[in-house]
Formats: C-alpha cells, structure tokens, sequence
C-alpha cells in the first residue's frame, strides 16, 4: 500500500484530533458524540496501520494527541488570560506546551505500536487498546494527573454506557480503541466474509448483554436488594458571580455575601447547597457573625446546608473546603478538597515564578485525605466533591470500600466560571454523568456559573438551571443504596491497577506474537500494507 503524502498525513492526524475533541462536546449543543470518538480514533489507527516506521508513528500519534487536547481544554487561555492576567502570547503557548507535554504519552504508544506490531489484525488491535489505556491511565496518574478529555466520556448515551458499571470510563475507552482499530482494519474483501459478520453480531450481542445485565441491576431483578430512598427536595445555588469581580472587595465578594446569606436564610428545600468558595472569604475575614447566624439558622427544624469556603490560616495552612449545617450538631461538618488543581491550587516546584505573574487568589492549598467521611442527613450518606475531583473515579471510589457505609449520593461542588460559557461546562457535565453510571449513584451539582443540575444513577440528567444567570433550582433526588458496581468494588481495592495490568498484557502479548512470527519468517502486520 502507498503510503500518503507526510503533509496529508499530518493535516488528517490534525483533523482527526479535533473530531475527537469534538466528539466529548460538539461546538453549539455540548452533546457527546459516541460514533465520533471512534472514528476520529479509527483515522489515528489507519494513520498508524499505514507506516512502518515507528518515529513516524511518534510523530502522528503526537500530532492527533496535542490538536486533541488543545481542541479540548483550550479554554484554559480563559482562565490564563482572562482571569489570571498572563499575556496573551503566554498563555497561549502555555496551553500548547501543557496538550504537547501530555500528548507525549501517546507519542510513545503510537511508536511502541508500530514498533512491536504483531502478524494478525486483532492481534494489531489488541496491542492499539492497550497502548491507548496505558497512555490515558499515565495522563490520569502522572504528576498528580490531568485526564480532562479522555476518550471514554464521548460514551455517556453511547451501547459502551452499559460497560461503566463493570469497567469505568478507561475500560471504556480501551473498547473504543478495540473496536477502532478494527475498523481501520476493514477490508472490502472482510464484508463478504461469514466470520466478519459473525464478529460483528458477536459484538452487538456482547453489548446487549451487558445492557441487559446492567438495566437487570439497576431493577433488582437478580433478586439483590436495592434501597429505595423517600425523595430529598434540594435547592442548588448558582450565584453567577463573575469571576473577575469574584475575589473583589468592592464587588463580588459583598454580593456574593449578601445573596447566599438570603438564600440560605429563606430556603424550603431539606437540603440546601452552595457552590465551591461560594463565601469567597476564609472565615476570620467574613462579616461578625456570618457563619454563626448560618448555623443557628440550621441548628433547628428539618434543614440542613451545604456551602463551599475557604478555611485554614497561615500555620496551618489554607484547604478548599465544604461546611456543613445541620441539627444536633456539635460542630459543622468539614470536607477538605483532596485533589488539587495545579497552579489554580498547588504551586508545582520550580513553577513558583510561573504563577507569581497570575492574579489567582488562595493558590496554595493543603490537601485534604482520601475517603473523608459522608454528610449524614435525611438517611442519605452524601459524598461531597470539589471542582475537578470528579474525574478520578478512582478516588472516588474509596467511598465504597464499605458497602455499608457507601454513598447513597454524590455531590460536586464547582466554580467553572474560570472558563467563561465554554464548552468546559457540557464537558464537566459529561464527566459527572460517567461517575453517576460507574457508581450507579445520582450525583448532584451546585456551581457558580453551570452546569447547576441533579443526574439520577442511570447518568441523565432530570434538572438543570440555566447556565450564566443567578437563581436556585429547586428539585428533588432519591438516594440510592443496595450493592455497589462492580467497578466501585475493584477500585475501592486496587484503583486502577487491574486496567493497569490489562494494558501491559496486551503489550506483552503483542511482543511475543512477534516474536514467534519472526521464528516463523511472517513479516508483522504493518511491514506487509
């Protein structure tokens, strides 16, 4: 086979890259594209099928991978710039040199996939996935992780949302990459095959089974107890303050003070929530008594709040936390976030200079453990989130170490008005869907600007509130109790180890198929096109 012009190869590994970007958000109605996912990864793999050296491998992958990520979170200039106040120039180079530095991962799996193919086509197919699962477990783990993006959160109302419960979204994107590989691999001469088109039921059925088996867990119907909760009636708060007033003396911070106040003071709902730093001061700098007048304000009755401060001081340090108000408290109830942001709420070392020339307030936190403790209320055992936390299901996942003990709700608290009305808001929406159908949880959000919603355990979302306007959506959420998924299970256990474990099989494999096709005089499958 012929291989392509390096221009046109590179201009189709650019282009595939933004369709799969696209593919977690479409530009215009932030839908996730299943089908798209698959093929712009499928572009990749034809791309990879079609060189036999493995530098250029490295090079394609790379390029799919950085116009991939940039195409993704290229928002982050919002934050940068906008916000932060970094020049242009800067921090557009900062946001290039972040997606290169994590396409890196995927550079090396291109490389090693060309480098080590085998002679069959599933074989080529089995070793594409496990490179892929591998590159995208190292962009979750590596330097406290940066997985925004991943593939497998283009699956949230895809055939592949029936496989969360067992396999999370990582397990999902190594399907994804099974099958597209596979149809990289598709010759005219395949559709007239007999075992083609049994490969192909055969895969359909599969699908359909764990559908089956999924909707079968979600019913009971396999005779397990699953616990119905009486409804819990919410008022979410969205008090769309702008972010460059957010931290302001003169501004945001009176308003934001004056309206959660009201808010908090005359709800109805059983459980009201306020987003993340919703009170954007640290509590020896708020107004005499503010805290003190929520918390005779919750000491009674049949209420309870949530809200998102800072606490902390200069000697003990400063966390990202959430307060919690009920009755028959002898103290609020604390959580403290555990996963920082880098430069937003960690400063790396070496990188001090770097944010040093960005006006983010409150850039050093403390990090708070894993598995803290849940919100008791109403019968509800409520797991808070902060901001970005909800991508690694794996920590969330410590939760359900206990099923006894395992949330009956999950619920995260963000500010995303760092982003602006980006597509940030339907990704992030996206990712708190695939925690609600790995968990089989609802999961709640209150934000600051969107999206402010309640996702019921099947991962659809029953409410929502406009996004970039100030209000309080009311609704109600019905806790969810009984067995855990087995994905919970695993990685409450061993994280991400066992996906860790099928990636480096898969590789293994891979090199000695070659290795017996080499005893044997066959040429590897990319040597042959």
């Amino acid at each position: 086979m012929r291989e392509p012009g390096s221009a046109a190869r590179a201009g189709l590994a650019c282009a595939a890259g933004l369709a799969q970007a696209a593919s977690l958000a479409l530009p215009g109605s932030g839908a996730p594209l299943w089908w798209l996912q698959i093929l712009s990864l499928a572009a990749l793999a034809g791309l990879l099928r079609s060189t036999a050296q493995p530098l250029r491998g490295a090079f394609l992958a790379g390029l799919f991978a950085t116009a991939w990520l940039c195409g993704t979170f290229w928002w982050l200039f919002t934050s940068l710039h906008t916000y932060g106040g970094l020049p242009a120039p800067l921090a557009v180079l900062s946001v290039l040199g972040l997606a290169l530095f994590l396409a890196s991962y995927y550079a090396v799996a291109g490389a090693l996939c060309v480098r080590l193919a085998p002679h069959s086509r599933l074989g080529v197919a089995l070793l594409f996935a496990g490179l892929w699962l591998l590159a995208e477990l190292a962009r979750n783990t590596l330097w406290t992780g940066f997985p925004w993006g991943a593939g497998g959160y283009a699956h949230v109302d895809g055939p592949l949302a029936a496989l969360a419960r067992w396999v999370g979204v990582y397990g999902m994107g190594f399907v994804a990459a099974l099958l597209a590989m596979g149809v990289a691999s598709l010759r005219a001469a395949d559709l007239r095959r007999t075992s083609a088109w049994l490969l192909l039921v055969t895969l359909a059925g599969g699908l359909a089974a764990a559908s089956g088996l999924r909707e079968c867990a979600l019913g009971g119907c396999n005779g397990a107890a699953i616990a119905r909760h009486a409804p819990l009636s919410l008022a979410l708060l969205q008090g769309n303050i702008p972010q460059d007033e957010k931290f302001q003396a003169g501004s945001g911070v009176p308003t934001a003070l004056a309206w959660y106040a009201r808010q908090l003071d005359s709800a109805s709902a059983s459980l009201v929530v306020a987003p993340e730093t919703a009170l954007p001061l640290l509590p020896a700098q708020l107004p005499p008594g503010y805290l003190q007048a929520i918390a005779r304000r919750y000491a009674q009755g049949e209420q309870a709040a949530l809200v998102g401060i800072p606490l902390g001081d200069m000697q003990a340090g400063y966390t990202n936390s959430v307060l919690g108000f009920a009755p028959g408290q002898t103290a609020p109830y604390r959580y403290d976030k555990h996963h920082l942001v880098p430069f937003g709420e960690f400063i790396p070392p070496l990188f001090r200079w770097f944010t040093e020339m960005m006006n983010i307030p409150l850039g050093d936190f403390a990090r708070g453990p894993l598995g803290q403790a849940a919100f008791l209320w109403r019968g509800e055992r409520i797991a808070p989130n902060i901001c970005y936390e909800d991508l690694f299901g794996d920590e969330i996942a410590a939760h359900f170490l206990v099923p006894e003990r395992a949330p009956t709700l999950l619920l995260n608290l963000s500010n995303i008005g760092w982003f602006g009305t980006s597509l940030a808001i339907d990704q992030h929406l996206a990712i708190s869907r695939m925690r609600a159908l790995e968990f089989e949880r609802p999961m709640v959000r209150a934000t600051n600007t969107g999206a402010t919603a309640v996702i019921d355990y099947r991962g659809q979302v029953t409410h929502v509130l406009a996004r970039a306007t100030r209000g309080v959506l009311l609704a109600q959420v019905e806790g969810r109790g009984g067995p855990v998924t087995p994905f919970a299970w695993w990685a409450a256990r061993w994280r991400l180890a066992p996906l860790w474990g099928l990636g480096t099989l898969c590789v293994l494999g891979a090199v000695l198929a070659r290795r017996r096709a080499h005893r044997q005089g066959r040429k590897p499958l990319y040597n042959r096109v």
